[in-house]
């Protein structure tokens, strides 16, 4: 057991990582580009904090998340979701003191216990977009404008936004009511999971991933015919502003989205390359979670991103990632002397920039140059007694196989061309 990765974990092996290093290198470029500032927060936080933030109705809170005690008696968590330590952050350093809004994006790996499937590990990784200060529905559609341009920039073309409006504290009253009351006769027939929430919170009930709830619940009241004048208005206002960006939508009264921290605004982008139906992107409003957490009331809005899930999506659609670049240049020699002079020439090139490498298994000149071809190094430089005494080295182009003599002096200027 030593030597296997834990159950639901994985390694980023070599030819994996660059895939890695290119979104998030991608990610970063489009959030800095409409003002996001990047915040990085503890992989561990109090068990508290997700218990308040995330809701103890939901599946996250009483299945899902990684606690323990530490040595001094404090229950800690391992993250499960990126936007309580976020929030958490904004009212520890009264962020909320200061000019609004507060935009951020964050890159983390987040911790679930839950059974391992596709694209879902239990390490995984999140990206996320939180924006503070704003109740004007410009923020919402800007982080969802900010989420599509990000997707088709990686090449995500078979991919849908649904949007719903998940109301407030004061208009879910009346489609609890309702809910309870159409499910009332099918109470027996729901999951165990289900039974609890039908009290708690019902509307959790419409996201329930067992068919024979998801039988149970059709023609279920929805909570977009439930909405109050002030929620209604702004899912009005979310539309007309994506109308402007020019962001297509599907209106989907199904959305209730997997926390209880949200209110109006919830939305998904939908993908079907990966098999089954499934979310790349989620996120919504939740204007009290700063208020819970133990902030002034303050409006928020924001998204996560599972980068495993974005990687699956990419490859089924045929999205090219760069392969990252060999070495610049391989100096194969022959000899103590021929040694010597190549680590000297290879610490000044790499003082210059140039991606340098030299044999470290004691090959001979003829597997020197196949493992030059085997890290597709674009040039070998070979030293040799021979070199040494004439004060100049040749470049060999490992693409074309023309030779160049260059004097030692000038080897780094020509490398640089």
């Amino acid at each position: 057991m030593l030597t296997k990765a834990p159950k639901g974990t994985k390694d980023m092996m070599p030819e994996e990582a660059y895939k890695w290093k290119y979104i998030e290198e991608e990610f970063a470029k489009i959030c800095e580009l409409y003002g996001y500032s990047e915040i990085r927060t503890p992989i561990f936080e109090h068990t508290e904090l997700f218990q308040r933030g995330v809701g103890d109705s939901t599946d996250i809170v009483q299945k899902e998340m990684y606690s323990f005690q530490d040595f001094g008696k404090r229950d800690i968590t391992l993250k499960p979701e990126g936007t309580s330590p976020v929030v958490r952050a904004f009212v520890e350093h009264k962020l909320f003191a200061g000019p609004q809004p507060n935009k951020f994006y964050y890159n983390t790996p987040c911790f679930r216990y839950e059974k391992p499937q596709a694209g879902r590990l239990r390490q995984f990784h999140q990206f996320g977009i939180e924006t503070f200060g704003s109740s004007d529905m410009m923020a919402d559609a800007e982080i969802i404008c900010l989420a599509q341009d990000f997707l088709r920039k990686m090449g995500i073309t078979d991919i849908e936004l649904r949007i719903n409006s998940v109301g407030c504290p004061e208009c879910r009253k009346k489609h609890r009511e309702a809910l309870r009351k159409f499910l009332e006769p099918r109470y027996d027939e729901l999951c165990e999971t289900c039974k609890d929430r039908y009290d708690r919170n019902p509307m959790r009930i419409l996201d329930c991933k067992s068919p024979v709830c998801q039988e149970l619940v059709k023609g279920a009241p929805m909570m977009i015919d439930y909405l109050c004048e002030d929620c209604q208005g702004a899912f009005d206002e979310l539309r007309t502003n994506l109308d402007a960006l020019g962001v297509e939508y599907t209106v989907d009264p199904g959305i209730v989205r997997g926390l209880d921290y949200y209110t109006k605004t919830a939305f998904e982008f939908v993908t079907t390359t990966i098999g089954a139906q499934g979310t790349v992107c989620g996120g919504g409003r939740y204007d009290h979670l700063v208020e819970e957490i133990g902030g002034p009331e303050t409006p928020g809005v924001g998204f996560g991103l599972g980068k495993e899930r974005l990687l699956l999506t990419m490859e089924a659609c045929g999205a090219q990632i760069p392969e990252p670049a060999g070495a610049d240049v391989f100096i194969a020699v022959m000899g103590d002397e021929a040694k010597a002079a190549g680590l000297r020439l290879m610490r000044e090139m790499r003082t210059e920039g140039i991606k340098v490498q030299m044999d470290v298994m004691g090959r001979n000149i003829k597997n020197q140059f196949k493992y030059a071809n085997r890290i597709n190094a674009a040039k070998t430089i070979v030293i040799g007694a021979d070199e040494i005494e004439r004060n100049s080295f040749a470049i060999k182009d490992m693409e074309t196989g023309s030779q160049t003599e260059v004097p030692m002096e000038k080897i780094i200027e020509e490398i640089k061309k």
